[in-house]
Order: C-alpha cells, then sequence, then structure tokens
C-alpha cells in the first residue's frame, strides 16, 4: 500500500471526539468481560479467539446509544481487545506455576505483576516499532482489514450487535442448564468403554490376557467449542481432530495393550475407562508434550524469513528515527519516543526484583532481567510481523515463549539455580515474554485498524496501557475463581500449552522428566514433518485436550464447511459470501463468550459459597445453590444425555440457516 496514495476512512483534519471518558470506560469492561471468556475458553480448548471482532460491534451499538463517533468506537474496540490479548499470554504460562508443583494455587500478585509489567512492555515497544510495522510494510493485515470494513459497514446502521447479543444470551443460558454447578439438567457428552474380545499376548517369555477395548465419547454439547470450530475452519478443527483420533483412538488402547497388567487394576471401583483416563494423563500427554516441543520449533523454522524480516525492521527503527519539522498530521503522532525509552528501563527495575524474589538469586535475576528486555523487543517485532502475516489469531505466540523458556533455562541452569526456585525463575521469564509478545500482535493489529478508520496512534497506545493496567488487576480473579473450581491441569481445564511450559521448566531446571514417553513423541513430531503432515502442533494439541472438546470443535468445522457449500451452490457473490460468514463468526464470537462468561459467573457464585460457609451438601457432599435448587425443587437426579444431543440441531440453524438468510434475494 503506498503511503502517499493512502487516504483514511476518517480525514487527518478531522476534529471528531476521540479519547473520552465513555470509549475508554466501555473498553475497560468489555476487556474484562472477554478476557475473562478467553481465560476460560483458552484453558479449556489451548485456544484463544480475537476479541477485535465482537468488541467492535458491541462499541458501535453502545457509543451509538451514547452518540459517540467511529473514532470513540475504535479507541474501545482498542482498549477491550487487550484483555484478550493479555489474558491468552497469561494462560499459556501462569497455569503452569500450578501444574509444575511450584505453587499450590494461583497467587494474585506475583500472577499480576506478570501480566501487567508484561503487557506494558509489550505497548511500549509496539509504540516504537509502529511505524514501521504498521505504515512502512506491505504486509496484508487480514484481520485487521476485516475488522476494519466491519466498523465502515455498521455506519450504515446496521452494527450487528443483535447476533451477538442473542447468541451469547442463548449460550449462556444452556451453560447454567449443563454445568455441573449449575443446574445440570442435561449432560455435557456421553462416554463408555467398548470391550474387546480377550486376547493372549507373550512378553518376556510370559502370556498376559488382554481385555481392554476403546473408549466411546461424543462430542461435548457445547455452543463454545462448537464456535471455535466455525471461526477456525473445517481445515484446522480437522487437524486438531486428527490428534485426538491419534491419542485416543491409536495410542491409549496401545498404551493398555503393551502394559497388560494394567488389567489388575480394574475393580468394580476402579473401571477400565478409569484406566484408560490413567494412561492418557500419564502417557499420552507427555508423548504429545514431546510433540509440541518439536512443532513449535518447527513452526518458528519456517517462518525463519518473517522472523528474521521483523527483526530487521524492529532494528532499523531504532537506528533510524524519523524527525518531523513544522506541522505534523495527528495520524502520525505516537508517545514520546524518549519517554517510552525511560519508561522501559524504569519498569525493567520492579521486573529485577520479580525475577530475584522468583529466583532467590541477584546474579540471576540481574542476568534475566537484561535477557528478557532484549527477547521482549525482538519477539515483539516477531509477534507483530506475523500478524501482520497472518492474523493475531493465528500468532505463534507459544513458540516465542518457549524459546525465551529454554534460554532461560540454560542460563540458570549454568549459573547454578535449580529446584523450585529456579523453576518459578524461568516461568516468570516465560510469562512476561508471552504476555508482552501476546499484547505486541494485538496492538499492531488494533494500530492497523486504527489507520485504516484515521484513528490517532498517540491516543489508541494510552488506550491501550490503560486496559493492560486494569485488565491485569482484574482478570486474576477470575482465573483464581476457575482454578478453584474446575481446578486447573484437569480433563475441565487442561491449559495445554502452560502444561507444556511447566514439563520443560520442570524437565530442566527441576531435574524432572518422563524423558522417554518425551522423546518419543519428538520423534513422532519429526515423522510428521517427514511427511509433510499439517500443523504438527495442532496434532499435538488435540492428542492433549480430552476427546469430547476436540470432537466438539470438529463438528463445529462441520457446521461451516455446510455453510461454505450451500453458498458456492447458490453462486453467491463473494461480497455477499463475505456478510453471510461475518454473521456466522459474530454469532460464533457471541456463543463462545456466553457460555465462557455463564461458567466464570458459576465458578464465582461456587467460590463465594464455598469462602462464606453457606455452601449446601446433598447425600454429604457441598454443592452449589443451583445445584440444590435443581435437585429439590426440578428434581433433576442425574442429568440427561440425550437432550443434549439436540443442541447441535439448533447450533446448525444457527450458523448455518441464519446466515444465509442475509444472502437471499
Amino acid at each position: 500500500m503506498d503511503k502517499k496514495e493512502f487516504k483514511p476512512f476518517v480525514p487527518a483534519d478531522s476534529d471528531l471526539k476521540e479519547l473520552s471518558v465513555k470509549a475508554i470506560v466501555l473498553g475497560v469492561l468489555m476487556a474484562v468481560v472477554l478476557g475473562a471468556a478467553n481465560a476460560y475458553l483458552g484453558m479449556k480448548a489451548g485456544l484463544t479467539v480475537a476479541a477485535t471482532f465482537p468488541a467492535a460491534v458491541v462499541a458501535m451499538a453502545a457509543l451509538r446509544l451514547l452518540k459517540g463517533t467511529i473514532l470513540e468506537e475504535n479507541i474501545a474496540r482498542t482498549t477491550a481487545s487487550v484483555g484478550e490479548a493479555l489474558i491468552a499470554g497469561a494462560i499459556f504460562t501462569i497455569p503452569a506455576f500450578v501444574i509444575s508443583g511450584v505453587w499450590e494455587e494461583l497467587r494474585y500478585f506475583e500472577s499480576t505483576a506478570i501480566m501487567l509489567i508484561g503487557g506494558t512492555l509489550g505497548v511500549l515497544f509496539v509504540t516504537i516499532l509502529r511505524r514501521s510495522m504498521v505504515e512502512e510494510t506491505d504486509l496484508p493485515f487480514p484481520e485487521s482489514v476485516a475488522a476494519s470494513e466491519i466498523v465502515k459497514a455498521g455506519q450504515g446502521g446496521q452494527t450487528g450487535a443483535s447476533y451477538v447479543f442473542i447468541s451469547m444470551g442463548l449460550a449462556a443460558l444452556w451453560e447454567l442448564i449443563k454445568n455441573s454447578n449449575g443446574i445440570h439438567l442435561v449432560a455435557d457428552h456421553t462416554r463408555g468403554y467398548l470391550a474387546l474380545a480377550k486376547s493372549k499376548i507373550t512378553m518376556l517369555g510370559s502370556n498376559f490376557d488382554y481385555g481392554g477395548g476403546f473408549i466411546f465419547e461424543s462430542p461435548a454439547v457445547s455452543p463454545a467449542l462448537t464456535g471455535v470450530g466455525f471461526i477456525v475452519g473445517l481445515r484446522v478443527a480437522a487437524v486438531l481432530f486428527s490428534g485426538a483420533l491419534i491419542g485416543w483412538v491409536v495410542l491409549v488402547p496401545l498404551g493398555i495393550f503393551l502394559n497388560p497388567s494394567l488389567a489388575g487394576l480394574v475393580s468394580e471401583s476402579h473401571t477400565w475407562m478409569d484406566v484408560a483416563d490413567e494412561v492418557w494423563f500419564k502417557q499420552i500427554r507427555p508423548f504429545a508434550v514431546g510433540t509440541m516441543i518439536v512443532a513449535a520449533f518447527y513452526t518458528l523454522y519456517k517462518l525463519k524469513d518473517s522472523l528474521f524480516a521483523g527483526i530487521t525492521k524492529a532494528i532499523k527503527d531504532l537506528r533510524a528515527k524519523k524527525e518531523h519539522k513544522g506541522e505534523v498530521s495527528r495520524l502520525e503522532i505516537d508517545l514520546d519516543f524518549k519517554k517510552v525509552g525511560i519508561t522501559i528501563i524504569i519498569i525493567a527495575i520492579p521486573l529485577y526484583f520479580l525475577y530475584n524474589y522468583f529466583a532467590q538469586s541477584i546474579g540471576g535475576a540481574l542476568l534475566l532481567t537484561v535477557v528478557m528486555v532484549i527477547l521482549g523487543f525482538l519477539f515483539a517485532a516477531v509477534a507483530g510481523y506475523l500478524v501482520g502475516l497472518v492474523g493475531s489469531s493465528n500468532n505463534p505466540i507459544s513458540g516465542l515463549t518457549l524459546s525465551s523458556l529454554l534460554i532461560a533455562a540454560i542460563i540458570l541452569v549454568i549459573i547454578g539455580v535449580t529446584g523450585d526456585h529456579g523453576v518459578m525463575a524461568v516461568l516468570g521469564v516465560a510469562g512476561v515474554i508471552c504476555t508482552s509478545a501476546g499484547i505486541a500482535g494485538d496492538m499492531t493489529q488494533d494500530l492497523k485498524v486504527g489507520q485504516i478508520l484515521g484513528g490517532t496512534p498517540w491516543k489508541m497506545e494510552v488506550g491501550e496501557i490503560i486496559g493492560v493496567i486494569i485488565a491485569a488487576l482484574v482478570l486474576v480473579f477470575p482465573m483464581i475463581a476457575m482454578d478453584q473450581v474446575y481446578h486447573i491441569g484437569s480433563a475441565d481445564l487442561p491449559a495445554p500449552q502452560a502444561g507444556l511450559m511447566a514439563l520443560m521448566a520442570k524437565g530442566i531446571v527441576g531435574g524432572e522428566m518422563a524423558w522417554p514417553i518425551v522423546i518419543a513423541g519428538m520423534f513422532f513430531a519429526v515423522g510428521l514433518i517427514m511427511i509433510n503432515s499439517p500443523s504438527p502442533m495442532l496434532i499435538a494439541v488435540g492428542m492433549y485436550l480430552p476427546f469430547y472438546s476436540t470432537s466438539a470443535m470438529f463438528v463445529g468445522g462441520i457446521i461451516r464447511w455446510i455453510l461454505d457449500t450451500a453458498q458456492k451452490k447458490r453462486n453467491t457473490p463473494d461480497e455477499e459470501k463475505m456478510k453471510a460468514e461475518n454473521k456466522g463468526v459474530l454469532i460464533s464470537s457471541g456463543l463462545i463468550a456466553g457460555e465462557a462468561l455463564m461458567a466464570v459467573i458459576l465458578a464465582f457464585i461456587v467460590l463465594g459459597e464455598r469462602l462464606s460457609g453457606t455452601e449446601l451438601l446433598i447425600n454429604g457432599e457441598p454443592v452449589s445453590i443451583m445445584k440444590n435448587f435443581a435437585v429439590n425443587t426440578l428434581g433433576v437426579q442425574s442429568p440427561s444425555a440425550i437432550a443434549g444431543l439436540l443442541v447441535f440441531i439448533g447450533l446448525v440453524y444457527l450458523l448455518v440457516k441464519v446466515p444465509l438468510k442475509k444472502t437471499e434475494k
């Protein structure tokens, strides 16, 4: 795009309201809400969804009632998307403190410090990089262009907010009905064990009877997971599901078959299904982590040209800061670079104390601080560049984070900082890097939207900083509530990326790792790479997640395929096709937000009852007030599985029929 010929939607000489109180307040509220929703989604499904689209729609609808301008809408959207980006970096790393065992539960102050420092540094790094990344590059910025088109279209009157809010309400109601802490009228999924005929195998000269079989498990009746599958599409969802098939249909039965002694664990209270779950948890998940390790570095290797270009641009921008003479257009004004640099140095001071608190080593903390600031800047450049290529939803920040984790781990091992303090220090570095890269990628995308719409850079940067500060102070609370109720690392909240970080930190610094299984997973990844398999990382994540999660996303991908196929048969014009897809994405975003937010609300209710001592008991077991109402008033004894499957019919209607209606002549 030729910068001289580029004309923003709002001219540079416009005096429309922009950085207003109502825009910031709305943006902060959306940042917290969408961040909490993505915290649940990310720890449950291993994926987060960009908040730019729903935030843009909600901002248009809300500010229209308040007589806001398009530039105020832009500020609100920019501030709102911070929540999703910050929490994406947090959930990929901070739960690792719990999974690794160095924390018994999530800690507020340490977690907040990681998010606050990392997020603020991400904003400051991108402020320095904005001109080279946003203006002086011909990157496509696919999600930025799509978001700006939604905003432009919304100026005609139809914002699409009704699709978001109606689907949010339906999904929230469904989660209340099926959540085990809610009414629990229907089962989230069904499962059983398909026993096979007994067979004998000979190992080490001895005969063993094998009486195993296969787990049968239905997709989760989850509008949120189905919505994720719809957004990412059939291709990505199918690759993810292939990992689930490899893990649950191939490796779990194989693990049982090769360990005949497991038959001795089967009893009336410990079924074959329980044995299969243990095999998956203790053998298949470490195997998947090994696959993720190689896959992460392979992803970075494939992107080496893009990574090098991003780093080169960052260095050039530092060396060649432009001097403006005379009057400067508001579209060219960033926060003062000198003040930004001083602020980065100031933030490095609390960063040092944080690392010293973790490592209990003055030298180690100083070294980690220097390494983090350097890597943080370079990875911010990389994240921004990759977002320009593939969008923030596909930004491989887990690979960047794993790289920083390994560098920090090697440094600490060399200087002799090991054990739990070494593990905490390594995870602290990973946390700051991950939140910084997450914010950097999201902010680059937001600034590109702002450039297209005609937003003022420095005002957007201020909005981002405010959003980071508030979100960092608040978003740890829903994470703590979900950990207390759903338990991080469990099948309900597996947090796959954090599991990877925990295993690597514990393995290298703490000296604890199931190396044979992990190395086997690494060689499996090498095999996938050699046959040119699509995304070994997604396959590994599919093995790591519960089967019902990945299969639900696969169903969402199939629904997206049905919509695309129907439009092809109708020969729908490209413009109308895009409108239908956007409606589907907005409905999916509402489904994700509604289910996730209700799960978070129920977690807070249950936690509040526990802390206040008002939790009720049924048959000696603690239950929520919702569950007590369901049992004593509605007479619900056990959830129904069949009723839940009917929801998929409704999801097909919402995600196919409703968008298609908009293309009918």
